[in-house]
């Protein structure tokens, strides 16, 4: 049996032990990548000043609904927020500080893309209190830059990415792998190319085709030839988890790589399951108002959340309460990313732990998860199969 709710009551809030941080969401973009999923959009014209409101006005009602909150991380997601103005970065973070206290060790991120025109703003976007960069790289070479539609070529991406070494505190770089017509070694010397380029920390995904997609339907019309068949992908997964561990970068969740001490301090609110607020189009949140843990999603279409802020006073269409097996399935599903698991306490306070022995049991038996001193995590073995790990202990909620 999960714990009764007034012994619930009496734990400290569950949220703590993730930690709280802030995602504000700039959704435009020059163009569109083919493979990209996202909120994004292109718009040929941005009015600065009523962005820069609405911004201020979410950030607020934000601190209203979590008052009193210490601040993690901000992490500034898209979209491309690296074409914001510098002045509205400032603004946004003056906000945030206004409105909650910030940590000591506070992590402020922006994804930037490694064009010369991003890459001129990153002393501004410092001054402005960034500390952390992410760099959307995706490929060290020009073909295959071009067929993943970037904007940049490879000369460009590692001249903007030492910009950012020298800029920022830390700086990430983000790789996509399985990429049409890659050989294993093509992606063995890249990848420690990478790994002599990166500063403290890699993103390393593999190349996914998302429903509705440009990738997706030119798939779907016979196009996207040379990609590579599971066997191979297994083995590109298997080489960057050696690769990266050798070069001092070791993997602390499925797709990212860090030096000690490095770990992205806001990816790890997400997967600690702490709580987030979500600012911007189509931003998610998770938010412990009271007892009770909320899902809160902001309107998508960008006039339609700039409107809804400025009419409603407020662009979220979604806020609602989750379950307590709604957050036992949200913490395994996200907690078994990383490479320290979750807590088997911390998830018997939602479901009964008597209802998971039998598919633990069995996959600790077959190596694929290891359970120690309350901790249930994936194994080395277990992580390349992770969604069928999840889908056994899921099943069982």
């Amino acid at each position: 049996m999960p714990l009764p709710s007034w012994l619930r009551a009496a734990l400290p809030e569950d949220w703590r032990n993730g930690g709280f941080g802030l995602y504000v969401h700039w959704p435009f973009c020059l163009a569109k990548c083919p493979y990209c999923d996202f909120n994004s959009h292109v718009c040929a014209q941005i009015d600065l000043a009523r962005w820069k409101r609405a911004y201020v006005a979410e950030i607020r009602r934000a601190g209203e609904q979590a008052p009193g909150r210490v601040l993690n991380s901000i992490y500034l997601g898209g979209g491309t927020p690296s074409l914001m103005a510098p002045d509205l970065v400032d603004v946004i973070i003056g906000t945030a500080r206004k409105t909650w206290a910030f940590s000591n060790r506070i992590e402020i991120t922006l994804e930037a893309n490694p064009t010369s025109v991003e890459a001129d703003r990153f002393r501004a976007f410092r001054e402005a209190g960034v500390n952390r960069v992410s760099v959307g790289v995706q490929a060290l070479n020009d073909r295959d830059l071009a067929r993943l539609g970037r904007m940049h070529t490879a000369k460009e991406a590692m001249q903007a990415f030492e910009t950012a070494r020298t800029v920022f505190d830390r700086a990430n770089l983000d790789l996509i792998y399985a990429r049409q017509d890659q050989t294993l070694a093509a992606w063995q010397e890249e990848l420690m190319q990478a790994t002599e380029l990166a500063a403290d920390h890699l993103s390393l995904y593999q190349l996914t085709i998302e429903e509705g997609t440009a990738f997706a339907r030119r798939l779907a019309q016979g196009g996207l030839r040379g990609l590579p068949h599971e066997d191979l992908a297994a083995d590109m997964y298997l080489a960057t988890q050696e690769i990266c561990e050798q070069a001092g970068f070791p993997a602390y969740e499925i797709s990212n790589h860090a030096r000690r001490g490095s770990e992205s301090r806001h990816n790890l609110v997400y997967w600690r399951a702490g709580d987030y607020a979500g600012v911007g189009p189509g931003a998610h949140g998770r938010l412990t108002i009271g007892e009770n843990r909320h899902a809160t999603q902001a309107a998508p279409d960008p006039a339609r959340w700039l409107d809804r802020v400025e009419k409603a006073g407020s662009g979220e269409h979604l806020c609602q309460r989750l379950s307590d097996i709604d957050r036992a399935t949200e913490y395994l599903m996200m907690g078994m990313r990383i490479t320290e698991g979750i807590s088997l306490d911390r998830l018997g306070r939602w479901i009964s732990l008597d209802d998971l022995e039998k598919p633990i049991v069995e996959l600790v038996d077959l190596g694929m998860v290891r359970r120690s001193s309350g901790q249930l995590c994936a194994t080395p073995k277990g992580r390349p199969v992770l969604n069928a790990v999840l889908r056994k202990l899921l099943s069982a909620v």
